[in-house]
């Protein structure tokens, strides 16, 4: 229901208009992010485990094959005995499960990752169905579905790719150091203290790539708002010849994260190289101190070429984990904004149930409302809307019409005073309970993409294809239905793209009938129907408002004659209150409006 905005929260500092509002969360607390992806591992203990195993193992196979290399080598040289033929059969099979371990792990982790990113977009669309009306109102929309998006597939990226090299490339670097210490300490150490400079080009490096992977993260969901928004409005932008500022304005925020995008990647890209470099130079440790080792009798031939794989093979996952810290920063970023929705406070549904009557009395009572502190909406409004009957809401546009059906609704809950349906304070009816008893009908109504069908039982599941065609008939929808391709099976394109405005209201109107609430709310039902139809609408709405209490929402003043009572409203409070008659007999506020409509009076 967030499309039931009124133009005070239209006003509200932050509300959402694409990407201009956006508001972006930075990965600040890698730590205390990285222990709550960890408790989604937590989940897949199966998974992890294998995988873990399946790395283990071609660790292990990794480490032990140098070595028989370097046995095969000393055999030959004559340096050390034993059968050649063997020590080839066994490196075959040690190479072999090698490859077969690498097969494994990346299965292992495509399975994680997708368990473990399905668990989290599971959890965060739940989320996002459950916040508060307000939360949505003040966030870029772009900025949220970048979260549910972008950075739930970066976490995905990282976790089938950048993880199983992570913890191969650990458990190489230790295993590795193992064996050179093992077969000759000295040239270890003088090989292995390459390893400082590669600890400090790491830890410059990684400050660059944080600082600009979350720039060009803020910088994609407000991308992704202003394509939102262009889109939304663009009949808008053709209309007013804006395509070449929206051209710009999306060329600014593009340019932008293009240039975040390249400092994230040249810094992210230079470790690579700068690692090989570091790494050319161990190998030149090797070869010279290796060979003044061999000569010296310290260590065969066959060590000194196990030593050049080895420094390779030791070099190879520092320079992976260099690389990949980049993409963890990333991850981590993104883990951090959609943990920021999850740790949004939910729209609070507990509650008693609502007491069923037959009628029902709405009563508001000194109630205030601000969307924004300090700029009040609604200021000591007071108004009972009588059981069965029929109450309409004028004004001029942001005189808080809209903002009484938004407090009605709970899309928002007062600041102060109280509202009661037959004396139930709604603060204590659920929100559940009291959205069943009431049925809204919008100026601009939400279909989804589905049959008809199943967009009028979106608010009545239960309702039998009797009452369906019941409804159908009293919003005067039964030819337009039938006009349909497949009628009622007829698939409606996302947002009811695929039928005029007209139709989707009638649709909306009938959607609303099947509900049959004990409140109806109208906000300008009729706006987008033909006068007709509008007409015929009007006579059936009258028979299903009779005996129901209704509030009307209406600026065409023809359309609430009939009303039992007409408030007129201005400044958040109400201005006067009667039938027609008595408002026109007034010649007050209510009076100026009908003639600013029908007698052509200037506004």
């Amino acid at each position: 229901m967030a499309e039931n905005r009124s133009v005070e929260q239209r006003n509200m500092p932050g509300f959402n208009r694409g990407a201009r509002f956006v508001e972006a969360e930075h990965a600040e607390h890698a730590g205390k992010t990285l222990k709550r992806i960890l408790k989604y591992f937590a989940k897949e203990k199966g998974v992890v485990v294998t995988m873990l195993f399946v790395v283990l193992l071609g660790t292990l196979c990794g480490i032990f094959a140098p070595s028989l290399q370097s046995t095969a080598i000393d055999i030959i040289a004559g340096e050390q005995d034993g059968n050649f033929a063997n020590a080839l059969i066994l490196m075959a099979v040690v190479y072999a499960l090698y490859g077969i371990s690498q097969l494994l792990q990346g299965l292992c982790s495509a399975r994680l990752s997708q368990r473990i990113v399905k668990r989290m977009r599971e959890q965060l669309f739940g989320k996002i169905i459950d916040l508060p009306i307000k939360y949505l109102d003040t966030h870029s929309h772009g900025d949220v579905m970048s979260r549910m998006t972008n950075d739930i597939e970066n976490i995905s990226t990282t976790v089938s790719q950048s993880l199983p090299s992570l913890f191969s490339g650990a458990l190489t670097i230790v295993g590795t150091a193992s064996v050179m210490l093992w077969y000759c300490w000295q040239l270890a150490l003088l090989s292995l203290a390459t390893v400082i400079l590669t600890v400090l080009a790491t830890k410059i490096l990684s400050k660059k790539v944080r600082k600009y992977s979350r720039k060009r993260q803020k910088l994609l969901g407000q991308l992704n708002g202003t394509v939102e928004e262009m889109v939304e409005g663009y009949r808008s932008v053709v209309a007013y010849n804006h395509q070449d500022e929206t051209v710009e304005a999306f060329n600014d925020t593009s340019d932008t994260l293009t240039k975040a995008g390249i400092r994230t990647d040249i810094f992210s890209g230079v470790m690579g190289p700068i690692m090989n470099c570091i790494g050319n130079i161990g190998f030149v440790i090797i070869v010279a101190f290796g060979g003044y080792f061999s000569v010296k009798g310290l260590i065969s031939v066959g060590v000194i070429s196990a030593f050049i794989v080895y420094a390779k093979q030791f070099s190879r996952p520092i320079n992976e984990i260099a690389q990949i810290y980049g993409q963890l920063q990333t991850a981590i970023a993104g883990a951090e904004r959609v943990f920021t929705v999850l740790d949004e406070k939910s729209e609070d549904m507990t509650g008693k149930s609502m007491i069923e009557s037959e009628n029902a009395t709405v009563t508001f009572k000194d109630v205030c409302f601000s969307y924004v502190e300090g700029r009040p909406v609604l200021s000591d409004f007071s108004l009972t809307v009588p059981p069965g009957k029929k109450v309409a809401l004028v004004g001029s546009t942001g005189s808080g019409k809209t903002t009484v059906v938004n407090l009605l609704m709970r899309f928002y809950d007062v600041d102060s005073g109280e509202i009661t349906i037959n004396g139930q304070n709604l603060e204590q009816i659920s929100r559940e309970s009291l959205r069943k008893n009431l049925a809204i009908v919008l100026q601009d109504n939400v279909l989804f993409a589905d049959t008809v069908r199943n967009n009028i039982k979106y608010a009545n599941e239960n309702a039998t294809e009797e009452e369906l065609v019941k409804a159908v008939e009293m919003s005067k929808g039964t030819d337009m239905i039938e006009a349909l391709s497949n009628g009622f099976d007829t698939v409606l394109a996302s947002s009811g793209a695929n039928i005029s405005q007209g139709q989707r209201q009638l649709i909306a109107i009938a959607r609303a009938f099947v509900a049959d609430p004990k409140i109806l709310i109208l906000d300008e039902a009729t706006s987008n129907v033909d006068t007709r139809t509008e007409k015929a609408i009007q006579d059936a709405m009258h028979l299903i408002m009779q005996d129901r209490t209704s509030i009307v929402i209406a600026h065409r003043l023809s359309t609430i004659r009939d009303a039992d009572i007409i408030v007129v409203m201005d400044n958040g409070k109400i201005a006067e209150c009667g039938n027609h008659n008595e408002l026109l007999a007034k010649k007050g506020k209510y009076y100026d409006l009908y003639m600013t409509q029908y007698a052509g009076f200037a506004t």
